[in-house]
C-alpha cells in the first residue's frame, strides 16, 4: 500500500489514495498501527482520499485511536496536494471541492514557484448552539465562559463545534506551564460531551496573536489543529478578545483564521511532504 507522510503546521498525518483499495478495508485497525510513533510510520492519524459524487474527492479522517473524526483543517489541505500529485485532480483545479462529514468545502491551494506550499479553506459556519456542538446543556445562544473544575484547575470553557467539537479556554497562565497531559485527557471524556471534545488552552497575545495549545480527541497533544484554530479564533471573537482576523500560533507553526462574527470561517495555513512509501502490514 502506498502512502504519503504529510504535515499542516506539524499536524502529521499518512495519506492513501484510497481508491485502489476498494471495497474498503479496516481503515480504523489501520490507522492505530500506522500512526504508532514506534512500530508505525507514525502520525496523529490517517487520511484517505475516497471518490465523491457531490464533490472532487472525498475526505475520511481517522484519529490515531482508529476513531473516525468529521473534519480536519490541517488534513484537508493536505489532502487536496496529495490528490493533485496523485492525479485525483486535474493540476489547474481551484479550488477544489472536497467531501467531509463536515459537509462540502472549497479549498485553493496556493503555490510557490510552481509548488503547493499552503491553502485556503472556506471551514463553514460555526456551530454554537449546544446541541450543535454537542454539550450536555440546554439549548440556547452560545455558550461563552462555562466554568468547569478539572483535577483543581478552575477552566472557562467556551464552545463552538467546527464540524468537530472543541471547548477552549483563554488562561493567563502561559500555555506552556499549563498540565495539559494530564487536564486534557479529563475534558475530553468528560460526560459534559456525548462525543468527547477537542480542548484549546489559549493566551492573548498582542497584535491579534493567539498562542495556543491542543489536546485533540483521538489524538492527544499535537504540534497543530486546523479547525482548533478556527475554534479559538471564533471563541475569541465571540469574548471581544479579538477582530476578524488572529494569528494562531501553535507549536508546529502559525495558522491565520478570518471570521467576521458571522459567516464562513477562512482558514490558511502551510502545507508540506515529508516523504513517501510503502507499507508492508
Amino acid at each position: 500500500m502506498n502512502f504519503a507522510k504529510m504535515h499542516g503546521a506539524g499536524n502529521d498525518y499518512v495519506y492513501i489514495d484510497a481508491r485502489r483499495h476498494l471495497p474498503a478495508r479496516d481503515w480504523h485497525s489501520l490507522a492505530i498501527a500506522m500512526s504508532d510513533r514506534h512500530t508505525g510510520i507514525g502520525s496523529d492519524g490517517v487520511i484517505i482520499a475516497l471518490p465523491s459524487d457531490q464533490a472532487d474527492l472525498r475526505m475520511r479522517m481517522f484519529n490515531a485511536d482508529g476513531s473516525e473524526g468529521e473534519m480536519c483543517g490541517n488534513g484537508i489541505r493536505c489532502l487536496v496536494s496529495f490528490a493533485i500529485s496523485q492525479g485525483i485532480v486535474p493540476p489547474d483545479k481551484s479550488p477544489v471541492r472536497v467531501e467531509t462529514l463536515a459537509g462540502v468545502l472549497p479549498v485553493t491551494p496556493i503555490r510557490q514557484n510552481g509548488e503547493i506550499t499552503a491553502a485556503r479553506v472556506s471551514m463553514g459556519e460555526p456551530r454554537l448552539r449546544p446541541p450543535q456542538i454537542p454539550v450536555n446543556i440546554p439549548d440556547g445562544p452560545p455558550v461563552l465562559n462555562h466554568p468547569l473544575t478539572i483535577d483543581g484547575s478552575d477552566l472557562a470553557l467556551t464552545f463552538v463545534s467546527m464540524g468537530n467539537p472543541h471547548a477552549v479556554a483563554f488562561i493567563d497562565q502561559p500555555v506552556d506551564d499549563f498540565p495539559l497531559t494530564r487536564i486534557g485527557p479529563q475534558v475530553e471524556n468528560h460526560p459534559l460531551f456525548p462525543n468527547r471534545v477537542n480542548f484549546e488552552i489559549a493566551n492573548i497575545l498582542e497584535g491579534g496573536v493567539i498562542k495556543t495549545r491542543v489536546w485533540e480527541r483521538g489524538s492527544g497533544i499535537t504540534m497543530a489543529c486546523g479547525t482548533g484554530a478556527c475554534a479559538v479564533a471564533v471563541a475569541a471573537r465571540l469574548n471581544s478578545l479579538a477582530a476578524d482576523r488572529s494569528v494562531i500560533a501553535l507549536p508546529g507553526g502559525d495558522l491565520t483564521v478570518e471570521w467576521q462574527g458571522s459567516g464562513e470561517v477562512i482558514l490558511e495555513g502551510p502545507v508540506a511532504q515529508v516523504f513517501t512509501g510503502q507499507w508492508q502490514p
